[in-house]
Parts: C-alpha cells; structure tokens; sequence
C-alpha cells in the first residue's frame, strides 16, 4: 500500500544532545569525525573530497542506536526523519519502492537525517522461492540506487540488530559501520550517575547491575525509583 510521508515517519520533536550521549572512545571518535565533515563540508567538496553521509549502527539492541541518529541530528541541526520499516515494507514491492522513493526524496528536500531502525526487514524479506527473491532483488536495487544517489548535506542513518541478514549490496554503500557491544563497568556507572542525579540522594545508593545495556539501566532504575517514591508518600515521607 502506498503511504504519505507523514505516515511512514514518527513524529518526535524531543532533541537529544550528542554531548550526553554515552560511546565507547573509538564509536565517539568516529562519529565526532562524521560532525566535522558536515560541519565543513562545503570546505571539503572543493579539494572533491566524499562526506560520509551513510552510517551503519549494529549490535546489542538497547545500546544507543536511536539516540545517537537523534543526537546527530540535533548537532548538525538538521530536522531527523524516523522510520521504521516494518511501516514501509507492503505486500507489493512495488509499492515498498515507492515507499522508500518517497522518503529519500523528502530527506532530499530537507537536507534531513534519514533514520532507517530495524534495516535487517530488508533481508529478511528474502525465502527460498525464486520469485520473492527476485522481487527481493528488485526492492534492494532500488534502494541501492537512492542511497547512491542521495546528495551529500543529507544523512542516512540505517540501524540493525542483525548485521548478517543484510544484503552484502546495502553493506558496501555504507561509508562507516558502527557496532554497538554492551557498555563497560565505567561507561555504565557513568550512566547510571547522570540517571540517578534528579533523585534525592538518599535515593542514589541503589545496587547496581552490570553486563546490561543502557536501556535496561534506565528501567531499572525508574522502575526502582517508582517504588521508592511511592512506599515514601505512602508513609507520609515528604519526596524533595
């Protein structure tokens, strides 16, 4: 079924700060590189020099994907279009191509971050008949051709949990990968102070857990909270 852009995109005006934003030292390096392309990127089209402006983010899910296609977007200033493609995907490839078409074109326009969650879909669409691996063909194609395309003051930010169901094609237009492990003992207590600082502080010697991602500390630690502040009222604590 064909959709409007309105329809294939999440409507988010919430910014996030790239500074808050918790990587491993190699991830930030890369992706402050990619900042500074942009940032000069007129400078660097004289001297025919290529922006990258297609990043791949893959690995454990509930590390930063997201994030980190907003916090771009909000340091560049560039309006962020969301996707997820499960929206995209229809029962007609045809239609799917116009779909992606329509999205790219507005990226275009806008000269936005295209954030594309869940890009495996596209692979995962392939089966063991031979017509839905041609039509599977024909989608990847198309969508190699508008990544190829895609004019150089504009993002694609594709986002995968599983970096080996994609199309060997898609990978190679992808200028950087960047894979997301789960975050050490420091980045995580780090994490976990810039969580636990808005509460009282009696309140901030809660355990903590290791070996997590960073979505899962941020449901601990709200759901923690919730109780806590809750059993206080409920006592007839004043919460300040």
């Amino acid at each position: 079924m064909l959709m409007n852009v309105y329809e294939l995109t999440i409507q988010e005006k919430v910014s996030v700060a790239f500074e808050d934003l918790f990587f491993s030292a190699e991830n930030k390096a890369a992706l402050v590189q990619v900042l500074k392309e942009h940032t000069y990127l007129n400078e660097l089209k004289k001297y025919g020099l290529h922006i990258d402006n297609k990043i791949l983010l893959h690995g454990h899910t509930g590390c930063g994907k997201t994030t980190t296609a907003k916090g771009i977007a909000t340091a560049l200033k560039k309006q962020i279009m969301i996707v997820n493609l499960s929206n995209v995907v229809s029962a007609r490839i045809g239609d799917t191509a116009k779909n992606l078409k329509a999205l790219f074109d507005q990226a275009a326009r806008l000269k936005a971050v295209l954030f594309l969650d869940e890009f495996d879909l596209l692979g995962k669409q392939r089966s063991d008949d031979d017509k839905d691996v041609g039509e599977m063909r024909r989608l990847v194609n198309s969508l190699i051709q508008e990544m190829d395309y895609m004019p150089a003051d504009c993002l694609l930010i594709a986002a995968t949990n599983h970096y080996e169901m994609i199309d060997t094609a898609l990978l190679r237009r992808f200028q950087l990968k960047i894979k997301y492990d789960l975050p050490n003992r420091e980045l995580l207590d780090a994490y976990y102070d810039k969580i636990l600082e808005p509460f009282p502080e009696h309140m901030q010697q809660l355990h903590r857990k290791y070996d997590i991602s960073y979505a899962e500390v941020r449901d601990y630690i709200h759901t923690a909270m919730k109780k806590r502040i809750i059993e206080e009222l409920e006592q007839g604590v004043p919460v300040n």
